[in-house]
């Protein structure tokens, strides 16, 4: 009886023990949550450990070697336009590094690379006196426009791939040439140092437009790794075509200028591509004048196709368009040199258009002049403009210029940017050249005197 009280116990007991601990994991690959996938699942008990795999180790492999050319998350991490952009990007570097091969070969030929004749120390003066030419060149690029690259990301883009073309092209035509081949060479230098500072100043406005999750460090090491890459690829078919046309000239010159056909193709084209959201003097036309016409908000898609992208295109337009809006304005205006009868008319409308306002307008001959306070804010800044575009599309249409724009930006000007908000434009600041002029001034209803 003893012996069958104990056996119950050990089966109570046992009965009652924890089930034996097992669990499932699933193993998931990815760095946004919107695009992780799975890539095993792992099932563990006291007794066994099952791993099942999910797909192809060719697969896996793909995927590595891409996460080295594009950035975490993509495409989830950057704007739409990027891919057309890096597409056509990519193109235009690859011909450019064709061409370089053979206009390389044509510059080294020059110096005497090859030649019994050429000495040592005639071909480093040479290439001192082109890289010398280049970094001066370079420096005041900078300093004449540095300011203005931002603003003009697109148009300085496409500047800097022609100042490119055209340093290569010097460099070809050197040969041919040479009781002025230093001065050649010095200017294909000066032009390709142009390029490098608009390429890398606009590179990097770029690049802050893709980083929809502020991933632009890893997007520029991916952009280094997808032109180092196309470097490769360009260097080595350059040295082909470099072999197959050597000797014959005309075949060099018909391959040359069919690939800088190309790459200026490609360019243009890169730069359609992109759908920018900042506001500029241009886009900021755009949209004000199409917003005063419709009451509508263009987003960046419609903007992109509307707004022109080749330095000298807007004076080809009459003052009528919407496009050319802007070249009606002119921002910063330096009150020195302003006449008397300006500085009373500024008098008059500082104490009573402009009383509450960071900024004065002045119309003179068709143009509005915006004048700034020292303390204006970059909201102030981007609203003087915008005050500027109303009133140069109310210019012919009324008298009362100043009253009549002051009435619309009361009555319309917070519902336009609340509209530019929603509709993904960023309405920080206004993208213009560097603003460096200021005014400040004290007004007396009495003297009407302005300082």
């Amino acid at each position: 009886m003893e012996s069958r009280g104990i056996e119950g116990k050990d089966e109570a007991i046992s009965s009652s023990s924890p089930p034996t601990p097992s669990i499932t994991l699933e193993e998931w690959r990815g760095s946004s949550s919107a695009k992780l996938y799975r890539t095993a699942v792992i099932t563990v008990d006291r007794s066994s450990h099952a791993l099942e795999r999910y797909g192809s180790r060719w697969h896996q492999l793909w995927r590595k070697i891409l996460e080295a050319f594009v950035p975490e998350g993509f495409p989830g991490s950057v704007t739409p336009d990027y891919v057309p952009f890096q597409m056509w990007d990519t193109l235009q570097g690859l011909s450019t590094y064709i061409r370089s091969m053979l206009s390389t070969q044509a510059l080294l030929g020059a110096i005497g690379v090859g030649e019994k004749s050429a000495t040592v120390i005639g071909a480093t003066f040479q290439w001192f006196l082109r890289d010398l030419t280049g970094m001066l060149g370079g420096i005041l690029f900078t300093f004449y426009q540095g300011s203005n690259l931002d603003s003009n990301a697109k148009m300085w883009r496409l500047v800097a791939d022609f100042m490119n073309d055209l340093g290569m092209l010097m460099d070809l035509v050197s040969p041919l040439f040479p009781s002025a081949f230093v001065a050649i060479l010095c200017l294909g230098s000066l032009s390709r140092a142009f390029t490098g500072v608009a390429s890398g100043a606009t590179r990097a406005a770029l690049t802050q437009h893709f980083a929809l999750e502020n991933n632009a460090a890893d997007i520029s090491a991916k952009e280094g790794s997808q032109e180092t890459m196309a470097t490769m690829i360009g260097m080595a078919l350059g040295m082909l075509l470099a072999h197959i046309t050597r000797g014959h000239p005309i075949a060099v010159w018909v391959s040359f200028l069919s690939l800088t056909m190309f790459h200026m193709y490609a360019n243009y084209k890169a730069v359609r591509c992109l759908s920018l959201n900042t506001l500029n003097n241009e886009r900021s036309s755009i949209l004000l004048q199409y917003f005063m016409q419709n009451d509508k908000v263009l987003s960046p898609e419609e903007v992109s196709r509307r707004e022109h992208v080749f330095p000298l295109w807007a004076s080809w337009h009459g003052s009528s368009n919407v496009e050319s809006l802007h070249r009606h304005v002119y921002v910063a205006v330096k009150v020195s040199s302003l006449k008397h009868s300006d500085m009373m008319e500024l008098s008059r409308s500082a104490s009573t258009h402009y009383k509450r306002a960071k900024y004065l307008l002045l119309e003179r001959k068709g143009v509005v002049h915006v004048i700034n306070h020292k303390e204006a804010t970059p909201a102030d800044i981007l609203q003087s403009y915008l005050h500027a575009l109303v009133l140069a599309n109310l210019m012919g249409k009324t008298q009362s210029l100043h009253a009549e724009s002051r009435v619309w930006m009361d009555g319309h000007y917070p519902v336009f940017i609340a509209k530019l908000k929603s509709a993904g434009w960023a309405t920080e600041r206004l993208l213009s050249p560097s603003i460096v002029w200021r005014a400040d001034w004290v007004c007396s209803p009495s003297d009407e005197k302005i300082n």
